[in-house]
């Protein structure tokens, strides 16, 4: 199964487990909420961590793709070229990102307007999110870059629909050349 299946699954059957729990009693909510905090502490800490290995790595080869193009965009694929380092840290940073994110909604949800079960589901999720976080299976786990770890990471939709960068021979050299062709 894909993240994206997975994360559903993973959230629904959360959703029932969390309507078991009484988080009417203050003792289970404080448990809940040190669980939900604990584990974002841990997700960006590891986040943190992955960063300062990319860093320490220093791998300067050279990636070049085609990115996709938004699908009613009608425009062609980008060309970027880049290095491994600069790669894997725009995508550490993205994850981070969406960390922050999840943190702000639930504060909104928990804080504003006072609902208990999203924290339970969250702290799983989160848990989740770091487990399929490519940048910490290669760097921290010390996964080989190979298959769906292949950069640049392909964009799992959830049919497998997504576009995903083209990194054949073919696209790029097509891609090159429309590029010299708008310079001139």
């Amino acid at each position: 199964m894909n993240a994206a299946t997975t994360n559903l699954v993973v959230s629904l059957v959360a959703m029932q487990v969390a309507r078991k729990i009484n988080f009417d009693d203050p003792e289970i909510l404080t448990y809940v909420r040190i669980a939900y905090v604990a584990v974002q502490v841990l997700v960006l800490g590891v986040y943190y961590y992955t960063s300062l290995k990319i860093k320490q790595k220093n791998d300067l080869t050279v990636l070049k793709y085609v990115e996709p193009a938004s699908p009613m965009s009608g425009e062609e694929g980008k060309l970027v070229t880049t290095t491994v380092r600069d790669y894997d840290l725009s995508e550490t940073s993205k994850l981070v990102r969406g960390a922050y994110m999840g943190i702000l909604m639930m504060a909104f949800l928990h804080g504003y307007l006072k609902y208990t079960q999203p924290l339970f589901i969250q702290a799983l999720m989160g848990l989740k999110g770091l487990y399929d976080a490519k940048p910490v299976a290669i760097h921290v786990l010390g996964k080989p870059a190979e298959g769906d770890l292949k950069r640049p990471f392909k964009a799992g939709g959830m049919f497998g629909t997504a576009a995903n960068p083209q990194t054949d021979k073919a696209a790029i050299d097509e891609a090159e050349k429309r590029i010299g062709k708008k310079d001139e």
